[in-house]
C-alpha cells in the first residue's frame, strides 16, 4: 500500500467536500482495526510522479497550464483548485500509482493498493472534477512502456463516470474500460451511457453500465457478475486496475446510489477472486473517492480487506440503508441486456 503524509495537501479548501483529512483518517482507521498487523501488507512512501510518467498520458501543454496554475496558486476551474500544495500532493498519489504497478510487475507483491488514487475524469488535455491528472492511465502507460503489458482491464466503481479515462481509451482494443456508475443523465459528468461502447479498433472495449439510483448490494453485484466478470475471463487481462472509493455508499452525499460497507467488501472481494482466476492474481486497487467523511475510512477499509483476502470484516455502517427503490432490479436486468445486444458481435460471452 503506498501512502505519504503529503497526501492531505490534496485539499480543495473550506467548504469544498474534497478534503485531505479524508486520508489520514482512513489510515487511523486501518490501524484501529489492525490491518497494519497483517503480513500481506506493507507501507511504502511513493516519490512524485515524474513529467515523463504524466506526459505518457497528458499533453505538454496540459502539464505546462497545470504547473503554472500551480506558482500562481490559481483555480483549474470552479471546482478544481491548484496551488504548489496540491500539485506536490498529486504528483505524489500518482507516483504511488506507479510505485503499485512496479511492485506488482517486479514480482514483490501480486495486489497492490494505492491509496487516495483513481483521478478519472481528467483527460490527456483537461481535468476537472476534482481531478488534476489521470493515475489511472499513468499506471497503464507505465506497464505498457517499461513492462510491455498487452492487456489491461480498468474497473471503474466510483459513483461518477470516468470520464476521462473513458476518452483515452475510447478507440483502444488493449484496453478493456468497465464502469459501473448512477445514471449519467442524474449526476456529474453527465455521460457513460450503455450505448457509448467505443469506436474504430475500440468498439466494444468501453463497457458502461449506468445504475438507477437507490440500487443497492445485491443489485449492485448482480450486475458485476454479469458484466464484469465475463468480460475479464473472456479478455483474458494481465492485470487488473479498479479505481472508485466511498461514493456509491448510500450516505455519501455526492451520489444516490445505496452500496453498505458490506457491498464494499464484496465487490472487492469478486474484483480479488476475478484477478486470481484470469490473471494469476495481478490486481491494483485504486480507492480515492468519497465526501462522507463517517463512512468513508469503513468503507475504504472494507475495500481495502477484500484486496487482502480477509473472510469477513465486523465493521458496520452507521445506520441501517433505505431499501432499494423496487423498480431498480428490473431496470438493471433490462440495461444489460441491452448492453449484451450492443456488444455481442465484439464478445461471445454476450451472445
Amino acid at each position: 500500500m503506498t501512502f505519504h503524509e503529503k497526501f492531505r495537501q490534496y485539499d480543495l479548501g473550506e467548504g469544498h467536500p474534497f478534503r485531505g483529512d479524508r486520508y489520514v483518517n482512513a489510515m487511523r482507521f486501518f490501524e484501529s482495526q489492525g490491518l497494519f498487523n497483517l503480513s500481506e501488507i506493507v507501507l511504502v512512501e511513493p516519490q512524485p510522479a515524474s513529467k515523463e510518467d504524466l506526459l505518457r498520458v497528458h499533453d505538454e501543454g496540459y502539464v505546462d497550464l497545470i504547473f503554472r496554475l500551480a506558482e500562481e496558486s490559481k483555480p483549474y476551474d470552479i471546482e478544481t483548485p491548484v496551488s504548489p500544495e496540491i500539485l506536490e500532493a498529486a504528483l505524489l498519489i500518482v507516483g504511488g500509482a506507479v510505485e503499485c504497478g512496479k511492485a506488482v510487475y517486479e514480482g514483490k507483491v501480486k495486489r497492490a493498493v494505492s491509496l487516495g488514487g483513481g483521478y478519472h475524469h481528467a483527460g490527456r488535455n483537461y481535468g476537472g472534477g476534482f481531478c488534476l491528472f489521470n493515475d489511472v492511465a499513468v499506471l497503464v502507460e507505465y506497464l505498457r512502456t517499461i513492462y510491455d503489458v498487452k492487456r489491461i482491464l480498468i474497473l471503474d466503481y466510483d459513483v461518477h463516470f470516468g470520464n476521462g479515462t473513458s476518452n483515452i481509451y475510447y478507440r483502444d482494443p488493449h484496453v478493456l474500460y468497465i464502469s459501473l456508475h448512477q445514471d449519467p443523465r442524474t449526476i456529474y459528468p453527465g455521460t457513460g451511457f450503455a450505448w457509448q461502447i467505443g469506436e474504430h479498433e475500440g468498439e466494444g472495449y468501453n463497457v458502461n453500465v449506468p445504475l438507477p439510483p437507490g440500487t443497492s448490494d445485491s443489485t449492485y453485484l448482480y450486475a458485476l457478475n454479469e458484466v464484469f466478470v465475463p468480460l475479464a475471463e473472456e479478455f483474458k487481462p494481465e492485470i487488473i486496475i479498479a479505481n472508485g472509493g466511498s461514493d456509491p455508499h448510500f450516505a455519501d452525499m455526492l451520489g444516490n446510489l445505496r452500496l453498505t460497507v458490506k457491498g464494499f467488501f464484496g465487490l472487492s472481494r469478486v474484483i480479488r477472486e476475478t484477478a486470481d482466476k484470469v490473471c494469476d492474481g495481478k490486481f491494483v486497487l485504486m480507492p480515492g473517492s468519497g465526501y462522507n467523511p463517517s463512512v468513508l475510512p469503513p468503507c475504504w477499509y472494507a475495500l481495502v480487506a477484500g484486496v487482502v483476502g480477509l473472510e469477513d470484516i465486523s465493521v458496520k455502517d452507521p445506520y441501517n440503508p433505505p431499501e432499494e427503490p423496487p423498480q431498480c432490479r428490473k431496470m438493471v436486468e433490462n440495461t444489460i441486456k441491452e448492453l449484451k445486444r450492443l456488444l455481442k458481435k465484439e464478445w461471445v460471452c454476450f451472445r
